[in-house]
């Protein structure tokens, strides 16, 4: 039953009173699966669980330059990018799809300082990732042996800064907190200034650590950008997406 749960959803469950009846037990969880979770107190949610109103897609690109564009540059941009996302993301069931290739998904708006709480569920040999203020990354992939990334560092599980410079704080997570590939995995970000906080399933797995701006290494981050949902490799699923 844990599955279909959000993890901010244990009080709902101590309050059910299961009877000690497999057929109960069976039709309750189907009927629960394709439920929201509550959205966490304060926020709001970024996908409506039907369709990408409010996203369009773009790469690992300088949101700085991007978002220096005229209007209608900016605009005709975005427009022709949700080609690529017709292609490569769907909706089905509310949840979102993607096949592993195409443009990311990427927030019509921009945000500074947020807590950014999502689900996701990877298949084996995925490699995705959350951008923050359009900057890589928080690292999410196989962490498996025949996921083919340990030497990459996947052995150390899911959730890092993996394009701060190596040996910095936050690169590599405090713990492996990933579930099994395959299974729903629960994570919230806190961006402030230039510091993130990031718990998976949980467990605190980077505290406080700098994020730096991959585009401009020894620039500052930008003051706001759009949050973007990476991937490549493989399919991954997306639910459950709210900021605040």
């Amino acid at each position: 039953m844990a599955d279909f749960f959000h993890f901010r959803d244990k009080a709902f469950l101590k309050n059910v009173y299961f009877l000690p009846m497999k057929t109960f037990l069976l039709g309750f969880s189907l009927l629960v699966t394709p439920l929201f979770a509550a959205p966490p107190e304060g926020s709001t949610s970024l996908f409506n669980g039907k369709n990408f109103n409010g996203w369009w897609g773009a790469a690992t690109e300088n949101p700085a330059e991007y978002l220096a564009l005229p209007a209608e540059k900016l605009a005709a941009k975005k427009k022709k990018s949700l080609e690529n996302i017709a292609k490569h993301w769907k909706v089905s069931d509310g949840i979102i799809h993607n096949d592993g290739h195409g443009l990311f998904l990427t927030t019509e708006k921009n945000y500074s300082n947020f807590e950014l709480s999502l689900e996701f569920k990877l298949d084996p040999k995925a490699d995705s990732g959350i951008y923050l203020r359009g900057i890589p990354q928080v690292q999410l992939w196989d962490t498996t042996e025949a996921g083919g990334s340990w030497k990459h560092g996947a052995k150390k599980g899911s959730g890092g800064l993996w394009n701060n410079p190596k040996g910095t704080p936050g690169r590599e997570p405090l713990v492996h907190a990933d579930k099994p590939v395959g299974e729903w995995n629960a994570i919230v970000i806190k961006l402030v200034g230039e510091k993130v906080t990031i718990y998976l399933n949980e467990k605190l797995i980077v505290d406080q650590a700098k994020l730096y701006n991959y585009f401009d290494k020894k620039g500052p981050l930008p003051k706001a950008g759009p949050i973007q949902l990476q991937t490549h490799g493989a399919p991954v699923q997306w639910r459950n997406i709210y900021v605040k």
